[in-house]
Formats: structure tokens, sequence, C-alpha cells
């Protein structure tokens, strides 16, 4: 214990000098929106690197797992050569949900949080890749998130197990709208808030995305309806949503690019300034 205060009084200005500096480098980078974003940018580039090489260690323990998933799509797939019926209702590529290939980019999963109140996705694409803030994350079973920030090889997503998360969603058969949100306790569901009383809900009817935003086109999936409650004091329910997704398990992703999305941004800019 001597030595420690020993070594601080030998040192004391050296710490002083350190001290400041931290002191003002954080006033310089929560004042300047510039700065931060710059920091923010950086912390995406050298922690999704971290995050690819731990998901490559990963993935080569998990060969074993992952050789035997193959084996059973590759059973499935080659059921489905041999059976014309089936065969004939695979949608074309260019018409699911209408976004055509050339709107998707396809990335990887390589960190995943879901423990936590404000759960976060890092993928191995970014700017480099045309990826940008505000673009929506499905894969193959429904939502995933939306983009949050990027860096030229990395991006993070705004996952929807985030109490921060607020995304349009309807039911299916009736197209009633409303928000969709997580109240923080359990990833396999969310809950789908402001629905009119109106609306005729069931267990197990299917919930999509609205499309009243130009994040997600209108109809892909989320979830099914689990429990219904009715909100108190007000006119509308709360449904509980059990996900198609088991969001803490992801691998492969797919962003989604809104062609519209900059000309209803510059217009609605246009109608907040006049």
């Amino acid at each position: 214990m001597q030595q420690i205060f020993n070594f601080i009084i030998r040192n004391s200005n050296r710490l002083l000098f350190l001290l400041l500096l931290g002191i003002s480098l954080a006033l310089t980078i929560q004042s300047h929106s510039f700065h931060r974003s710059k920091v923010i940018s950086s912390a995406n580039f050298l922690s999704g690197g971290v995050y690819e090489r731990i998901n490559h260690i990963n993935e080569y323990l998990n060969l074993r797992t992952e050789n035997d998933e193959l084996v059973l799509e590759n059973a499935r797939l080659k059921s489905l050569l041999f059976n014309k019926e089936d065969t004939t209702k695979l949608p074309a590529p260019d018409s699911v949900k209408g976004v055509k290939p050339a709107d998707i980019i396809v990335s990887k999963v390589i960190h995943n949080s879901y423990n936590r109140h404000e759960n976060y996705i890092t993928l191995n694409s970014g700017a480099n890749d045309g990826i940008k803030p505000d673009m929506g994350v499905i894969n193959s079973l429904g939502i995933i998130g939306v983009i949050d920030n990027t860096s030229p090889r990395y991006s993070t997503v705004v996952s929807i197990l985030n109490m921060k998360s607020q995304i349009n969603a309807k039911l299916k058969k009736s197209n009633h709208f409303g928000s969709l949100t997580w109240d923080g306790k359990s990833t396999g569901f969310v809950q789908l808030e402001d629905v009119p009383r109106l609306a005729s809900v069931k267990k197990g009817d299917t919930i999509v995305t609205g499309g009243q935003s130009v994040i997600f086109p209108e109809g892909i999936n989320i979830g099914t309806v689990d429990v219904v409650y009715k909100k108190e004091g007000t006119s509308y329910y709360v449904i509980k949503v059990k996900l198609f997704n088991d969001m803490t398990n992801l691998g492969h992703v797919y962003i989604i690019k809104s062609k519209d999305r900059e000309e209803l941004i510059n217009l609605e800019k246009k109608e907040k300034d006049e």
C-alpha cells in the first residue's frame, strides 16, 4: 500500500495531466455532434473487429452442430426438388414482399446481446457495403431490428429486444395498427400497443409490419398473438406477441434498402420549415 502512495506522489503531475485531458476530451465529445459521431464510428470499427474474431472461434467450435443442420437442410431441399407440388409454391425471389434482390444487402451477425434492457446486434457489413442508419434488418423468419450506426466495415442494429425500439405493426387479417415495443422481460415476446378495441383479435393471429414508415415494407412477419390485454383507462388493447424469430440465435440477415427514404425525409423537412 505504501508503494502505491509513493507511486502516486512521484507521478502526481502526470496523473493530474491525464485526468484533466480525459475530462476535456469527454466534454468536447459530449458538446459537439461531429466529434461524438466520429467516436461512435471508431468504436464500431474496433468492437466490430473484436466481435468478428470471437465469432470465428465460436463458428469453429460449433462446426459439428452446423454440419448436422446442413444435413437436415439438404434433406429438406431434396424433398422439395422431387416434389413438384411443393416447389411450385415457392415464391420468386423478386416478388417476396415486393422487395427486389438489388434492394437487399446480405450480412452476418457477429455479436448479439439479448440479456439487457437495451440490446444491440453487430453485423460484419458497413458503410462500404451501402448500409446506412435507419435501414430495416430482417431474416427468413421475420424482423430483427433497425440499423443504428455504421463504420466502413461494420454496423450496429437496434434489436427489437430494445426498450427504446418502436416499430409500426398491424394485425394481418384486419389491418388494425399499433406500435411494437418490448417490456424488457422475455426474449421470445414483444408487445403491440395502442390497438383499438374495435379490432377482432384472437390467439394465433399473425402480426406483421404495418408499412407506415420507410424502414420496413408492409407485411414482413413478426409473430403471433399470445395474450390480449385491455389497457386500463383507454379504448386500446395491449397484445403480447410471440416472435417467429429466436432472437438468441441469429445468423445471416438481410438489410433492406428504401429508395423512397430520402425523398420522404426531404418532403417532411420542407413541411416543417414552412
